[in-house]
């Protein structure tokens, strides 16, 4: 028996067999064209996606969900993937054409953001520069550990440094206390 806890805390007993899975080989026996991607795209022409995409971009409803999200920080390359890979698994469209829509696809959604005047508008997704964030989370997390450790006159916490290592080297010893 496998206990699985769902969003509302409540555990629900069920059996999982773990061998109850796909043999391998067995897509290759399975009746073709199950999945929309087996069968040819709707739309073979790049301009004919991009047109059909500037209008269900533009419609109130998704220009507010990009909006939204371009707003809370999400990267406009990461809502271009997510319509590419969608287009492609339901069919819209092959994953060259995906390829060739991606730009102008990102121009269309920063054009959007631009006119919607969003501040610290993310084009790409390295643009989640979120270093300083989580150096000034684990500073405050510091300090916060430091106050406790004064309140309960325990000894000094070992000062954070930044180190850069390999997944599978030996944790290094903290260099010394503040």
């Amino acid at each position: 028996m496998t206990r699985i806890i769902t969003p509302t805390d409540d555990a629900i007993e069920t059996e999982i067999n773990e061998f109850d899975v796909p043999v391998p080989g067995q897509s290759l026996t399975d009746t073709p064209g199950n999945y929309p991607w087996e069968h040819p795209p709707k739309m073979l022409q790049p301009e004919m996606v991009l047109d059909i995409l500037w209008e269900r971009l533009t419609t109130p409803e998704a220009l507010e969900e990009i909006i939204t999200m371009l707003d809370a920080g999400v990267p406009v390359e990461a809502i271009v993937r997510v319509i590419t890979f969608v287009g492609f698994a339901e069919g819209e469209f092959t994953p060259d054409v995906g390829f060739l829509i991606v730009e102008p696809l990102m121009e269309m959604i920063t054009a959007i953001g631009v006119r919607a005047k969003i501040k610290n508008l993310r084009i790409s997704l390295s643009d989640l520069s979120n270093k300083k964030f989580k150096k000034d989370m684990a500073k405050l997390k510091y300090v916060n550990e430091e106050i406790q450790m004064k309140k309960n006159n325990s000894k000094k916490l070992p000062m954070i440094t930044e180190q850069k290592v390999g997944l599978l080297a030996k944790p290094m010893e903290p260099q010394g206390e503040v």
